[in-house]
């Protein structure tokens, strides 16, 4: 996916996700969730568990979205921002957008309720090789579900230039 620049560019990315979300219909959570339309306020606690690799100028990242519930969230999105400006050109997956000089965005895609989504990976660059680069992950987008635990909003992971692996 090609670099998303400014406000239009951030719209017109989650213009295609509400748009999905439009024709995707309200959904069901098995197991004794709650329905996710119709029924109230869904509540969702969104959290991310990974890691990250700093070597030279890239920075490799694994994570995964959980959804500790108690309702199911039919699409949600990630931001990663880092301290360090990213380089001109990236080369994202599927399903991510460069936002700004910093950041990304990712979509999760659906989260069941109390269970884990795909495996989100991709590279970036950096302008420079800085020594150490402070990453930042955080919901972007929760497909409408309101989240009362804040505690984990924001995860910080201070990254070294060391190639080794760094959890969060």
């Amino acid at each position: 996916m090609g670099v998303v620049r400014g406000v239009r560019g951030l719209r017109s990315l989650l213009g295609l996700v509400v748009s999905g979300l439009a024709v995707s219909g309200p959904a069901v959570v098995a197991g004794g969730g709650a329905a996710w339309a119709g029924s109230g306020d869904p509540s969702a606690g969104l959290a991310y568990h990974g890691s990250a690799v700093l070597v030279g100028d890239q920075v490799d990242v694994w994570l995964t979205p959980r959804n500790d519930g108690p309702s199911a969230v039919p699409e949600a999105s990630v931001r990663l921002r880092w301290s360090a400006e990213l380089a001109d050109l990236q080369q994202l997956p599927a399903g991510c957008a460069r936002t700004d000089e910093r950041a990304v965005v990712c979509r999760t895609g659906a989260l069941a309720a109390h269970g884990l989504g795909e495996q989100i990976a991709l590279s970036v660059r950096l302008k420079g090789q800085p020594s150490e680069v402070t990453m930042e992950v955080e919901t972007a987008w929760h497909g409408g579900a309101a989240d009362a635990g804040k505690a984990h909003d924001v995860e910080r992971v201070l990254v070294l230039a060391t190639g080794d692996t760094y959890a969060f």
